[in-house]
């Protein structure tokens, strides 16, 4: 997501749960016969994934839990944080499985569900109530932080995966 345009928080992530699945349709929907294609997929997705998920932990987590005004917002944070810790169990091991094993697709679609469950629960619950809390320019402000951040993320996971394809 290359965006020097400002754009809201909510905006950007919301543009960013779309690539996310996408891209976890598109990895669903293959076989054990295309190795390559989801090992493909796989690559995008995970760097998709980490670098949205830092940048909700690193600049809109806390941000909505600094404004947080009643005990269900804090729910609202914590339960988003404890999803993106199992987020952080289930895609180590799909990155471990081989992609032309049945298990795979069988791991694929638990983290396409866990993602889904999560991005809707955002969507629909925290993101409307973040404009509340937020308002408009702070939203604003958050969502061009969020927009640099996350391109560095996207920079460094390509260079890393440069320098892996050398070796």
């Amino acid at each position: 997501m290359a965006q020097t345009k400002t754009i809201d928080a909510i905006r950007f992530l919301t543009a960013d749960h779309k690539l996310l699945r996408g891209l976890l349709s598109d990895l669903e929907s293959t076989t054990e016969r295309g190795a390559k294609k989801r090992s493909d997929i796989l690559d995008r997705l995970q760097a998709a994934i980490r670098a949205h998920a830092k940048v909700e932990e690193e600049i809109f987590y806390p941000a909505f839990h600094d404004a947080a005004k009643s005990k269900e917002d804090n729910a609202k944070f914590l339960e988003a944080t404890e999803e993106h810790g199992l987020v952080d169990i289930v895609l180590p091991e799909l990155e471990a499985t081989s992609t032309t094993s049945e298990v795979f697709g069988a791991k694929a679609k638990v983290l396409k569900d866990l993602i889904e469950h999560h991005a809707e629960e955002e969507e629909e619950e925290m993101f409307p109530r973040a404009r509340k809390l937020l308002g408009k320019q702070r939203l604003g402000d958050l969502g061009a932080e969020m927009a640099v951040r996350h391109e560095q993320l996207l920079a460094e996971h390509s260079g890393a995966r440069k320098t892996r394809a050398r070796r």
